[in-house]
């Protein structure tokens, strides 16, 4: 894959075999041959476990660290001989946020504002229109002390975009933040796509990925084990499950004795949950023939449902081996958008 770009519109984000290694770390540790090729004005999810590579990945793509080998471009621009010109185009949202909590929000912004080289006047109209953006006018004039989980990220994603970037980096942005923080993220980085910014997105929440991603690629071991839309991975790994609850914990193994005989794949049981869960190929028929099976042997479930697998399956499906050893999961190769 060549990340040369012949017009500064066709790809945002580019990287081919790239390589850091760090000395007397595991093996495995660092980037390992990482391929990246992101579509502008899109969300693309770097996926992976600990260690896996997507901080140092980050770190590279925003000049923050040279690779051992390998080439990577940021809006047209080599990270290695054109490292000014990638930094004057790129925004970077760390895992904690990089606000004064003394300063008042919209001080705050105008800081970052005259940081960047802004006039006092400019720097005072961007930070009003960041505030507005990201719901925080009425904010905007309390101590960032004050502010909740979610409101200090926006207030984040709001210092990065001082000089709207057409790219942005956002590592783990909701880590530690409760269910409606996380919301309140996930509709800022909603918005800024929206607007025309690219966003290279790490997460250990597949949820999250799930919610924002147009692409999502898996890390492991330091190289890439699959890519795709978040549909195409979940398709990959077998079609549609059905999960059964059971009413009893007696009915349990029954039900999984039962599930075999229409199971694509092997059956998952969560004896807790008193779970069952069974890939099938064909969803009509298999809930059909599962619910005449469960009626014949008098078991009678609480809930019964026919649903995609999920961005969680998939994970756990490439790092349930040893890292790095899991096969990929094989996504049609005309529906990748990647090119060698």
């Amino acid at each position: 894959m060549d990340v040369k770009v012949a017009g500064r519109d066709e790809v945002a984000i580019a990287a081919h075999d790239l390589r850091k290694n760090y000395a007397g770390a595991a093996e495995g540790a660092g980037l390992n041959g990482f391929d990246l090729r992101v579509a502008p004005g899109t969300v693309c999810g770097l996926l992976g476990p600990n260690g896996a590579g997507k901080t140092t990945a980050i770190r590279i793509l925003s000049t923050l660290l040279r690779p051992d080998s390998g080439r990577a471009s940021v809006a047209g621009f080599d990270v290695r001989t054109q490292a000014r010109q990638v930094r004057e185009r790129i925004g970077l949202v760390g895992q904690y946020a990089a606000v004064d909590e003394i300063l008042s929000g919209r001080q705050n912004l105008v800081m970052f504002g005259r940081l960047n080289h802004l006039s006092a006047d400019r720097a005072r109209r961007r930070a009003d229109e960041l505030l507005e953006r990201f719901s925080l006018a009425d904010a905007g004039g309390r101590p960032v002390v004050r502010y909740s989980g979610g409101m200090r990220r926006r207030l984040d994603l709001a210092a990065s975009l001082i000089v709207a970037p057409p790219v942005l980096f956002v590592d783990e942005p909701t880590t530690g933040l409760d269910p409606a923080a996380r919301q309140e993220v996930w509709a800022a980085v909603r918005d800024l796509v929206g607007s025309g910014t690219t966003v290279l997105l790490t997460t250990q929440y597949l949820e999250e990925a799930d919610r924002l991603a147009d692409r999502i690629t898996m890390l492991g071991a330091g190289r890439v084990v699959t890519e795709g839309t978040p549909e195409e991975l979940k398709s990959a790994i077998g079609g549609d499950w059905l999960d059964l609850v059971l009413a009893d914990q007696a009915d349990v193994t029954a039900t999984e004795a039962l599930a075999a005989r229409v199971a694509s794949g092997e059956v998952h049981v969560d004896a807790e949950a008193r779970r069952v869960s069974v890939p099938v190929a064909e969803r009509t028929r298999a809930l059909v023939t599962m619910a005449t099976a469960l009626g014949d042997a008098g078991i009678e479930p609480l809930d019964v449902t026919l649903r995609r697998p999920t961005l969680d399956e998939v994970f756990l499906h490439l790092t349930s081996g040893e890292e790095g050893t899991r096969p990929p999961v094989a996504v049609p190769a005309s529906r990748t958008g990647a090119s060698a």
